[in-house]
């Protein structure tokens, strides 16, 4: 269950350096954001950011914007940054954006990104919410709209159901299906250079398998 309502995520969230505000008004400019001109990578739906400062310390020669729509969520992972520019390892390369992935095309120029994780999206298990999939035909569209030319989506799931979807959505939305593997911690050649998120640890460890599929636009 996801986090909310803690008293005085919103302020926080205005007040923090981490965070970009109106980032409409950024559309076609994020590289000036950052000390580096560099690729940009951003992740939907991010949680509590831990993926992401991985990524960023890892790859400082990329820069990467982390989504996330809930305040209290996104609070964990403010804090978490904070926590690290104390211990003087700031991660220059990472900001974040409070956000509904639905404005993306709002929010980035037509191939201004290179790459778009999706990490254990919400599943929404009805039918009649099946467009707010994050991998669903109609969000595959927006991603079409910000993507560069060549660039990629990498998403990660445990849910079966959600990805069996989603691997259908794929050509339906006209796009190309490079690789995929429905036990990826068993896949040699997928989990190089792999980077766990908190919930592939938590749901690896109960012997869930965890799919993974890379798509391109």
């Amino acid at each position: 269950m996801r986090l909310r309502n803690i008293p005085g995520a919103k302020d926080a969230i205005i007040d923090s350096p981490y965070v970009i505000q109106e980032p409409e008004s950024k559309k076609g400019c994020w590289a000036s954001l950052f000390p580096k001109r560099q690729p940009l990578h951003i992740e939907v739906g991010m949680g509590k950011g831990r993926f992401l400062m991985d990524m960023a310390r890892i790859h400082p020669d990329i820069n990467y914007v982390g989504i996330e729509m809930y305040d209290s969520v996104l609070l964990r992972a403010l804090q978490k940054m904070e926590e690290l520019e104390r211990e003087g390892q700031g991660l220059p390369n990472l900001v974040f954006m409070r956000m509904d992935a639905r404005l993306l095309p709002e929010v980035f120029e037509q191939e201004e990104v290179g790459k778009i994780y999706l990490n254990f999206s919400d599943p929404w298990p009805k039918a009649r919410h099946a467009k707010r999939r994050l991998t669903s035909r109609e969000f595959l569209v927006r991603y079409d709209k910000i993507l560069e030319k060549n660039g990629v989506v990498e998403f990660k799931t445990d849910n079966r159901d959600l990805f069996e979807f989603s691997l259908e959505e794929v050509p339906e939305a006209g796009w190309t299906l490079v690789a995929h593997t429905f036990d990826l911690h068993n896949n040699e050649e997928m989990m190089q250079g792999n980077v766990m998120t908190e919930y592939e640890e938590k749901f690896s460890s109960m012997g869930n398998p965890i799919c993974k599929m890379v798509i391109r636009r």
